[in-house]
C-alpha cells in the first residue's frame, strides 16, 4: 500500500546503544525498535529502558529480526521510505505503528494486540481530515478520492511516473505525492500534523457525537483537553456526547472482527424474539471485509411490508431487560415515496434506525488485561447501528450501508451521468421513463445499471 506521507535524506545517525534498565526478556517473539528521528535519543533511550524493566526485548538497531517499529510524529511515508533505505526489507510480517501501540503495552505489562487505530496515517487522509474539519467538502473529497485509489494498488508506486496512469489524482494530490518522492517530505502535510487546531480538532471529534462544528467551537473557546471541555461550566452536553465521553476509553477503540460476529449473535438472539421470521445482515465495513470497524452495523430485514416500523423499538426493549443496553437514539422513519427522487448526495437515509451502545462480553485474555489495570467490570462498551427499512427498500438499503461512502459516490455518479438514473439508499429512477425499478437483490440493481456485479470486498476503493 502507498501512504502519501514522509520520508528525510539526512544521514543515518550512528546507534546509540542503551546499557540500562536490561531486565529478564518475559516477551522474546516481539521485538521492537523505536525510530529516534522526532522522539528524541533523550526519549528514546527512556522508553527502551522502561520496555526492558518490563520485559520487552528492544533492539537498537534496526534489523530483520525487528517485528515491531514504532515511531512517534512521523507520518507514513517518511517511515516506510527511511525503512527502505535502512535496507529493511520484508515487511509482510512486521509491524510499523505509532507510539499509542507501545505506551498502552508499557500501561497493560504485555504487548497489546495491534488495531487499526495504532498504525500511522496516510499523507492523503491528514489532508482530506483537515479539509473536512474546515468545511472544504471539495477539497476534502477529491483528497480522500486519491488516497483510495493510492490504497487499491496492489503495491507500493516506486517512481512518479507510475502516478500518469491513475484516474482521480488532482494536481494538489500529485504535488503531494510528487514532493514526496523529490524531497523526501510534504511540507504541507507537516504543517498540518503540527497544527494545533488539527490536533484538537481530532481529538475533539474522536468523541460520539461531536461532529466538526462543535469540536471547531470548543477549539475557539480555548478549549484543548476533554478535561477542560467537562469543567467548563457554559458547556451543555447533549445525551449522545455525554455518553460519548463516559464510555470513551472502549468505543474510541475499534472493533474487530471477533467481536462483530458476537454482536451479530446478539443482534440476531432479540430480532428473533420480537420477529421470529426476520433476518439480521452485516453492513458497512465489515460486510467488506474489513478486519476492524468504530462501530458495527446491522440490516433488518423483515417478512411482511410494515413491520419494520415496530421491530426496532422492541429490539431496543428487549436489550433494556438484558442489562446490556447503555445508550439508544432511536429515529421513526420518515421515508415517502412522494419525495423521491432526491437529486442531492445523502449520507444518511430515511428508514428507521437507532444508534447504540451495548455491552459485550470481553474475550478471557482481554478481560484478564484489564484485570491488570484495575478495572473491574468483564464488559466493553461497543457502538452498534441498526437499520430497519421497508422490505421493498431493502436491497438498495443494504447497497448504500454496505458502502465505502467514495464507492456510493462514483456509483450515483455514474447512474446519473451514464445511465440517466438516479440512484440512493431508496430507490433507483430511470428518468428516461420516469419510473422506479423493483430490485430484490443488490445484483438487480447492478443488472438495471449495466454493470456486472461488484463483491462487496472490491467497494472498499
Amino acid at each position: 500500500m502507498f501512504s502519501t506521507a514522509l520520508p528525510t535524506r539526512k544521514r543515518r545517525r550512528p546507534e546509540v546503544t542503551f546499557t540500562q534498565g536490561r531486565g529478564e526478556v518475559k516477551f522474546g517473539d516481539v521485538k521492537v525498535y523505536l525510530v529516534e528521528r522526532r522522539m528524541g535519543k533523550s526519549r528514546r533511550n527512556f522508553l527502551s529502558n522502561l520496555a526492558r524493566s518490563k520485559g520487552f526485548c528492544v533492539d537498537d538497531a534496526l534489523s530483520g529480526n525487528v517485528t515491531h517499529v514504532v515511531s512517534e510524529g512521523n507520518a507514513a511515508q517518511e517511515l516506510w521510505n527511511w525503512l527502505e533505505e535502512q535496507g529493511f526489507g520484508e515487511m509482510q510480517d512486521k509491524h510499523v505503528l505509532n507510539v499509542s501501540w507501545f505506551t498502552e503495552s508499557m500501561s497493560a505489562g504485555r504487548p497489546v494486540p495491534v488495531e487499526l487505530r495504532h498504525y500511522i496515517q496516510d499523507a492523503l487522509e491528514v489532508l482530506a481530515e483537515n479539509m473536512e474539519f474546515s468545511g472544504n467538502q471539495g477539497p476534502c473529497l477529491a483528497f480522500r478520492r486519491a488516497a483510495s485509489v493510492l490504497k487499491s494498488l496492489p503495491a507500493a508506486l516506486q517512481c512518479l511516473e507510475e502516478t500518469h496512469r491513475l484516474p482521480c489524482l488532482g494536481e494538489h494530490s500529485k504535488a503531494i505525492v510528487e514532493e514526496i518522492f523529490e524531497c523526501g517530505s510534504s511540507s504541507r502535510v507537516e504543517e498540518v500534523l503540527n497544527d494545533e487546531k488539527y490536533r484538537t480538532m481530532k481529538l475533539f471529534s474522536s468523541v460520539f457525537g461531536v461532529g466538526p462544528k462543535t469540536a471547531e467551537s470548543w477549539y475557539y473557546r480555548g478549549l484543548r483537553t476533554f478535561e477542560q471541555v467537562l469543567t467548563e461550566p457554559s458547556i451543555r452536553l447533549n445525551r449522545m456526547q455525554t455518553a460519548g465521553f463516559l464510555f470513551y476509553e472502549d468505543i474510541s477503540k475499534p472493533v474487530s472482527r471477533t467481536e462483530a460476529s458476537a454482536l451479530k449473535i446478539i443482534v440476531e438472539e432479540a430480532v428473533i424474539y420480537v420477529n421470529p421470521h426476520a433476518t439480521v445482515n452485516v453492513a458497512g465495513g465489515f460486510r467488506r471485509g474489513k478486519e476492524f470497524g468504530h462501530d458495527v452495523d446491522f440490516i433488518i430485514k423483515t417478512p411482511e411490508p410494515g413491520q419494520e416500523d415496530a421491530i426496532l423499538p422492541a429490539v431496543i426493549e428487549r436489550f433494556k431487560s438484558q442489562n446490556i443496553l447503555l445508550y439508544s437514539d432511536f429515529q421513526e422513519s420518515t421515508f415517502d415515496l412522494s419525495q423521491l427522487p432526491n437529486h442531492r448526495f445523502e449520507a444518511m437515509d430515511h428508514f428507521s434506525k437507532c444508534f447504540l451502545i451495548v455491552k459485550l462480553k470481553r474475550e478471557q485474555e482481554n478481560r484478564e488485561r484489564e484485570t491488570d489495570k484495575g478495572a473491574s467490570r468483564d464488559w466493553k462498551a461497543v457502538r452498534v447501528d441498526l437499520l430497519a427499512p421497508p422490505v421493498e427498500r431493502y436491497a438498495y438499503a443494504l447497497l448504500g450501508w454496505t458502502g465505502s461512502t467514495l464507492f456510493e459516490r462514483d456509483l450515483r455518479r455514474f447512474a446519473r451521468l451514464e445511465r440517466g438514473k438516479l440512484l440512493d439508499n431508496h430507490v433507483l429512477y430511470d428518468k428516461a421513463t420516469k419510473a422506479f425499478l423493483p430490485a430484490s437483490t443488490e445484483e438487480d440493481i447492478f443488472a438495471h445499471l449495466g454493470l456486472e456485479f461488484i463483491e462487496p470486498w472490491q467497494r472498499n476503493a
